[in-house]
């Protein structure tokens, strides 16, 4: 993207988030023709009003994993949307979220006890990328022994890299084709056997929801985790605040969120001409809502370029607004709170360690490949 504003970093888009917000809230970017908006107030509207911004427009149709995320629930609009969420929330109620716990527990454990006597490990590799994916697995039903490749396909689907996205695809086509026959007690063979209006969902439909539920559920927590402990290390009291109370953790999770936001951005299109920050966008144009920007703005958040894990109210957007709201949201936090928390308890003087990181080379999704750090 080519502006007379600072340039763009993925390890650090902040100060381009600010000069954007600041000179032009709304705007199209005349290489790509998209428009891009920036403000709290803009960015909420784009990502809840579904009848001016349509997630499902312009979306392709096909076999492999990026196409079927056109027929999930992320690339939907009302009234699909509504049925589609309905049937997979039932695996998300609170009551189940939460019996998730001593499992997340058990396995953070595990983890941890096979670093904490090294004094030093990569957090991503070691805990911050297996603890979610294991968790979305077993609630997917996936085969432990199925696991090992599950880390390139979603960076595939991530970074649009196709034969990545192929393999996931053609993974999980032979795996639905596998519950059809012998059903289990997992989320695949209820999606499976639930009916919509008297029809059961199609394979693209299936293929949508396994892709979707294992990409958003391991890469943002992923990352979640990861940014937190970014966070502390730009603001160190805030790690010996939250050391020395952890009543304070909750809201860390939250400031996490907002301040380094696994989301960085959200795609929809003009469903019809719209007015929005005193520009009129035109029906059919590609809309990009930049949630980074949105969650570092001042008109919402006072010292918006402070981390304060004490920070209320803390309306941030790190999982969308309106009918798109997070599925998962309760289990992210969920997961965040049980391994931040034994990582407080466990890992000592926490330090990431001082080399170079590199961002991952997406707009969507914000974190870092690798996260070496030492304690003790």
């Amino acid at each position: 993207m080519t502006t007379s504003h600072p340039t763009y970093s993925l390890q650090n888009p902040f100060p381009w988030y600010d000069a954007l917000r600041a000179q032009s809230p709304v705007t199209r970017d005349p290489q790509s023709g998209m428009w891009m908006v920036f403000g709290y107030d803009d960015v909420q509207r784009t990502l809840s009003d579904w009848k001016a911004f349509s997630s499902q427009r312009g979306r392709p149709r096909g076999e492999d994993a990026q196409n079927a995320l056109s027929a999930s629930l992320i690339s939907t609009d009302p009234p699909r949307h509504r049925q589609l969420r309905s049937l997979v929330e039932q695996a998300f109620t609170p009551r189940q979220v939460r019996a998730l716990e001593p499992r997340i527990a058990e396995l953070v454990d595990d983890l941890l006890s096979a670093v904490q006597g090294t004094g030093r490990m990569d957090f991503i590799r070691d805990f911050a990328y297996p603890l979610p994916v294991i968790v979305i697995a077993e609630i997917l039903g996936i085969p432990a022994s199925d696991r090992g490749d599950f880390k390139r396909w979603s960076d595939a689907v991530v970074t649009g890299d196709p034969s990545g996205s192929r393999e996931m695809g053609a993974y999980f086509a032979r795996l639905i084709e596998q519950r059809r026959a012998e059903p289990g007690d997992d989320l695949i063979s209820g999606l499976i056997a639930a009916q919509l209006d008297g029809e059961h969902l199609d394979t693209q439909e299936l293929l949508g929801f396994c892709i979707l539920l294992l990409v958003a559920g391991n890469e943002t927590t992923t990352n979640l985790l990861a940014n937190t402990l970014l966070c502390w290390q730009d603001a160190p009291d805030a790690y010996d605040r939250v050391r020395a109370d952890r009543a304070l953790l909750p809201g860390t999770i939250e400031e996490a969120l907002r301040f380094r936001s696994p989301v960085q951005s959200m795609f929809r299109v003009a469903a019809q001409d719209v007015d929005l920050g005193g520009q009129l966008i035109p029906e059919g144009s590609p809309v990009l809502a930049w949630i980074g920007a949105a969650n570092r703005d001042p008109a919402q958040f006072p010292d918006a370029d402070t981390f304060d894990p004490a920070r209320t109210p803390n309306r941030h957007l790190a999982f969308g607004n309106g009918i798109h709201f997070c599925l998962g949201a309760p289990l992210a936090r969920l997961e965040a709170s049980v391994a931040l928390g034994a990582v407080l308890d466990r890992l000592p003087n926490l330090r990431v360690a001082d080399t170079p990181l590199e961002p991952i080379p997406s707009q969507i999704v914000y974190g870092v490949k690798s996260l070496p750090v030492t304690f003790g």
